[in-house]
C-alpha cells in the first residue's frame, strides 16, 4: 500500500464514521419529533436516546433548528420528488385526457405506496409532516419550503381536469384535501376506536384505494356548485 493511500483510505473511514453517527442522531431526533412534537423534546432527550453525550450531538448540529432543519432535510425532498415525477408520467400518460381523480391520485399514491412499502423508515415522517400542515410558524415555513412545487403542479393537473372550475374553488379543494392526506399520516388510532376495530388508521392499503375517488367527488361537486353560482349572477 502506496503512502498516499493509507491516508485517503484512514479519511474515508472517519467519514463513515461521522455519517453514521450523524444518521443514529437523526433518526432518534426523528423519533421524538414524530412522539412529541417540535416543541415537545430537546437536544439532551435526543443525546439521551441516541446513548451519547450532548457535546456530541453539540459537535454536529448548531442547535434544535438545526437538527430539525437535517430531519426536514433527509426525507422531504424525496417525497416532494416521488410526487411530481408521480404527477409528471400521470400527465404523460393521460394526454389530454386528465381527470380530476387520476390527478389526485398521482398526488396521493406516491406517499401512501412508502407508507406501505417503508412502513418503518416512514412512519415518523409522515407523523411530522402531520404536525407541520396544521402548524403556524416552523409547520407553514416547512411546508412552503419543500411543497409549494407539489402543490402548484396538483393545481396545475387539476384546471385541466375541470376547465370550467374556476381557480379559487379549485385552492379550496386543495386545503381540504391537505388536511385528510396529513391526518392520515398522524395515524391517530382515533378510527379503530369509533369503528370498534373495524377500520384501522394504520390500513394504508384502503385508505389508498379510498381516498382519490372520495376527494375527486367533493372537488366536482363543489366545482358544480360553483359554476352554477356564476351562471346564476351572470343571468
Amino acid at each position: 500500500m502506496s503512502d498516499i493511500e493509507q491516508p485517503v483510505r484512514g479519511r474515508n473511514h472517519k467519514a463513515r464514521v461521522r455519517e453514521a453517527s450523524i444518521e443514529r442522531i437523526l433518526d432518534a431526533a426523528e423519533q421524538l419529533f414524530a412522539e412529541f412534537g417540535y416543541h415537545g423534546f430537546t437536544l439532551k432527550d435526543v443525546a439521551a436516546r441516541v446513548g451519547v453525550s450532548s457535546t456530541l450531538i453539540h459537535y454536529h448540529f448548531s442547535g434544535k433548528d438545526s437538527i430539525c432543519e437535517a430531519v426536514w432535510a433527509r426525507k422531504a425532498p424525496i417525497s416532494a420528488r416521488n410526487r411530481l415525477e408521480s404527477m409528471r408520467r400521470y400527465a404523460e400518460e393521460a394526454g389530454d385526457r386528465i381527470t380530476v381523480e387520476g390527478a389526485l391520485a398521482a398526488w396521493i399514491d406516491a406517499d401512501l405506496d412508502v407508507q406501505i412499502e417503508e412502513t418503518d423508515q416512514w412512519r415518523a415522517f409522515g407523523k411530522i409532516a402531520a404536525q407541520a400542515n396544521s402548524a403556524a410558524g416552523w409547520g407553514a415555513e416547512k411546508m412552503t419550503k419543500y411543497f409549494n412545487p407539489v402543490v402548484l403542479a396538483l393545481i396545475d393537473l387539476l384546471k385541466k381536469a375541470m376547465p370550467d372550475c374556476d381557480e379559487e374553488t379549485i385552492f379550496w379543494g386543495y386545503h381540504f384535501v391537505s388536511g385528510a392526506m396529513t391526518h392520515n399520516m398522524a395515524r391517530t388510532g382515533r378510527l379503530d376506536e369509533l369503528s370498534h376495530g373495524l377500520c384501522s388508521s394504520d390500513d394504508f392499503v384502503s385508505i389508498r384505494r379510498h381516498m382519490a375517488k372520495f376527494m375527486a367527488a367533493g372537488f366536482e361537486a363543489i366545482c358544480r356548485e360553483a359554476k352554477a353560482t356564476r351562471q346564476k349572477e351572470i343571468t
